[in-house]
Parts: structure tokens; sequence; C-alpha cells
């Protein structure tokens, strides 16, 4: 089987390589010179564990291939994916289309033979529709179908979501649910290999497979808002965040899954997605209240950081060395989208601090994001918290957990630490003598002066 993927980006090439993977011949097609010039040298643009090994084997396996051609990627393919950046479009939240649009029209004038169109990118509901139209204008004597096949891949873990998947779901064009015969065929011919180890796979209506994505997106965004105001009440009442988490997560109907309080969601998908479908719900005229408190509630979450960290700092920053651990929205990723590090840091050198900051894979993403002035990168994590007065953690890497209290203690001319991430104990920070502050937790046994009364 041979299909084209459009768009070398995220989506596209973790997609890409794990269709070549299944032993399907693969043609991704990459218009930016610079990201194809690294992928035709074997050189990874993005960070993803376990990418590298997987591109290179199926390269030289003769079933991955790179290049800027559509009519030579698609010429002969069953199926052709787009998957190119649906970015929020300025002013307004909607997703921007330009790129998708411009991708079906291309497409429709290099297909040589009967085809399935297939959105991968994240598109509004009637995307799919617009495609057919699109593609119907410019070749009116063109057989063909457009399919909708959502991703749903958490960076850190692409390649496992990909292959073991918890679903995938596919929408076609036709008014029933089932789909057509022809299109279907396809692609279950193409995920034949997930039917065998029976991962369910879902066929659906072009619409009902758009809106899935956004649903999926928000209500997983809604539960990190959730338990971010459950946080806050801890606080306030003296119970543990992790706790309440441990329980109600417990409940099957809930789900312990992204139920980690933290300094908000970020990313290139929560935040774009749950926008997305406010803009989404507006227009058809439906409610959607708890998606639009979600965004609200986030954005709040993100802009009052900045205060605890300068109350736990004693009220002011000024003239303090402030370590920073972490700055992507997440662990195994390098992606720097909507990360909270982004407005944190700003802030703090806004208010005269000078930062040293460490991430494992995300230095090179964030130089053009965050202040020119005012940030010191560091080589590793104890680099950054040598001579710090204070020391926050925004991402939970894993190897800053194995850091002991006792080991920054000695690093630090100061004794704060703001636990974002919740990856320290507050007792075992209590006996090290630093003042602790987490999230939605007591601070442990308190050392002279404690956190909260620092604040």
């Amino acid at each position: 089987m041979r299909i084209a993927m459009i768009g070398g980006g995220y989506v596209g090439l973790v997609s890409a390589a794990c269709f070549a993977e299944f032993g399907t011949e693969v043609a991704v097609v990459e218009t930016n010179p610079h990201r194809l010039a690294a992928l035709q040298e074997g050189r990874i643009p993005i960070y993803e564990p376990g990418l590298d090994k997987l591109v290179a084997d199926n390269i030289e396996a003769g079933r991955l291939s790179f290049g800027a051609d559509i009519a030579a990627a698609v010429r002969g393919a069953e199926a052709i994916f787009i998957a190119v950046g649906t970015p929020p479009r300025n002013g307004d939240g909607h997703a921007d289309l330009t790129y998708v649009f411009a991708a079906a029209e291309q497409v429709a004038r290099a297909m040589d033979r009967f085809a399935v169109i297939v959105t991968k990118s994240t598109v509004p509901v009637g995307t799919g529709r617009r495609i057919a139209e699109i593609v119907r204008h410019a070749r009116p004597d063109l057989d063909f179908e457009v399919a909708s096949n959502p991703e749903f891949l958490r960076e850190g873990s692409a390649i496992g979501d990909f292959m073991r998947p918890d679903r995938v779901v596919i929408g076609t064009q036709t008014e029933r649910a089932g789909g057509s015969e022809r299109s279907q065929e396809i692609l279950r011919r193409l995920y034949r290999p997930l039917y065998l180890i029976e991962a369910p796979i879902l066929f659906t209506s072009l619409e009902s497979a758009e809106l899935i994505k956004y649903a999926a997106n928000s209500f997983l965004a809604m539960k990190i808002s959730f338990i971010n105001e459950m946080a806050d009440l801890c606080e306030r009442v003296g119970a543990d965040v992790h706790d309440i988490a441990r329980g109600i997560g417990l409940d099957g109907r809930i789900g312990r899954k992204f139920l980690h309080a933290g300094p908000g969601f970020g990313g290139s998908c929560f935040p774009k997605d749950t926008l997305a479908l406010m803009r989404i719900a507006q227009e058809a005229g439906a409610s959607s209240r708890l998606v639009e408190a979600t965004v609200q509630v986030n954005d709040a979450r993100k802009a009052s950081m900045g205060a605890r960290i300068m109350s736990a700092c004693g009220g002011s920053v000024r003239g303090k060395v402030v370590a920073v651990l972490g700055l992507t929205f997440k662990p195994e990723t390098d992606d720097m989208r909507d990360a909270p590090s982004i407005p944190i840091i700003h802030r703090l050198v806004e208010n005269g601090a000078s930062v040293r900051a460490f991430d494992p894979a995300g230095m090179d993403a964030a130089r053009p994001v965050l202040p020119s002035q005012g940030v010191c990168y560091c080589e590793d994590a104890p680099d950054a918290a040598d001579g710090a007065d204070a020391l926050i953690v925004l991402t939970e890497w894993n190897e800053f957990r194995a850091i002991s209290p006792r080991r920054l203690r000695e690093l630090m001319r100061g004794d704060v630490v703001i636990d974002l991430r919740n990856i320290w104990e507050p007792d075992a920070m209590a006996d090290a003598g630093m003042r602790y502050s987490s999230i939605g937790r007591p601070d442990g046994r308190t050392t002279g002066t404690s956190s909260r009364e620092a604040g």
C-alpha cells in the first residue's frame, strides 16, 4: 500500500513513520526548506523519544521518503493525508485553515487516480465538506472521497499512542455513519495492524470525527482546570490535592489521568482546541459555558503564578537570582507553545530578577520566546541552582526528581523553593531547611519562617 503525507511537522512526521513501520510505503511532502533538508539528512527537527530511530529504520528499509514535490508524492497513492498546521487565527481564536485548503487544492491538481483525501490536522466541523468542494472545483473530473482521521498523540509518548491507541476515529463522506465502502476499505487496510491487536476503530460521519478531537481535548483540559481549582481550595482548608486526585481518580467514571495540579495547561493542542471549540459552538448557536470557563480558569491560573512566586520570595524578586527548572509545557518534549514558563519568566525579569534556567530539551526553542536579557541558560539543574536565592520547578522532568533537597540546600544561596509540579515531598524539604511552597498541599514541618508566613 502507498500513501502520501502532506506536512512533515509533528503530527505528519510521527504518523508517517508509524505507518511506514506498519509496512506501508509513505511519501512525506514538506515545503519548509530547512525542515526538509534536515529530514533528508536524517536529522529530526523535533524532540520525540524514539522517533529518530523509527525514521532512520524506515528510510533504510525504503518505506519512508521526504520531498517537496506533491505530484510525485501522490502519484499512485491510495490515501493522501493532510497534516499541515491549523494555528489559531489572529484575533478570534478560530483555527486558521489556510494551509489545509491550499494543500487540498494542490493535491487535487496532482492526483492521477482514485484516492481518499484524509484530514489528519485538527480542523473545525465542516472542513471535510469544504475540502470536497475545493477538490471538485479544481478537478470536476476527479474520482475521490474525503475522510477525517484525527490524531490523539501526546507529545513525549506519541509513538506508543499511535502503535497502541485507545481508539482510531475515522469519519467518512456520506450521510450514514458507516461511511463509503471504498474509503472505509482503504483505511481498514491501512490500519490492519491495529485491528489485529484489537484496537477499537470507530467509523463515524465527517462531522462527528471532526468534533470528537475538539471534544476530547476540551474535556481533558477541563479536568486540568478542575483539579487546579481544587488545589486552591485545598490550600485554604488544609487538604492535600494529591489525596483528592487519588480519591476521585479511583472512580472508574472519572479516571486518574489529567488530575495533576500545576501552573496551568499549555502546548500545541489544549489552548488552541478549547478556543476553537468555543468559536464552533458560538457560530452554531450552542452553549459551551464549561469550555469557556476552562479557558478563563487556565488564563487566570497562569497569570496568578507570578504573584505566587513573588509572595513566596517575600514580596519581591528585585535583585534576586531565581533558578528555573523546566521550560517546556510538559516533559519529554521541546515544545514551548503556550508554556506557563513564558509569562512567568517574563514577569520575573520585568520585576528585576536574574533568571538561571535549565531544560533538558527545550533550551533552543525557549530562547526566541523568553526575554533576551536577564535569562542565563545553564548546563544542567545543579548549575541553575548554584548560588540561587530561590528555585522554581515549572516542568516535571524525571531528572529533577532525583535531586535531593539537601543537595539543593548546599547549592543554593537562599532557601526558597516554589515547586509548581509537586515533585518533592514537603517533609523532606522541611528537614533540609528549605522554605518550600507547592501546589495544593500542606508544606511540611516548618523550619524557621514558613513559606506561608513569608507570603
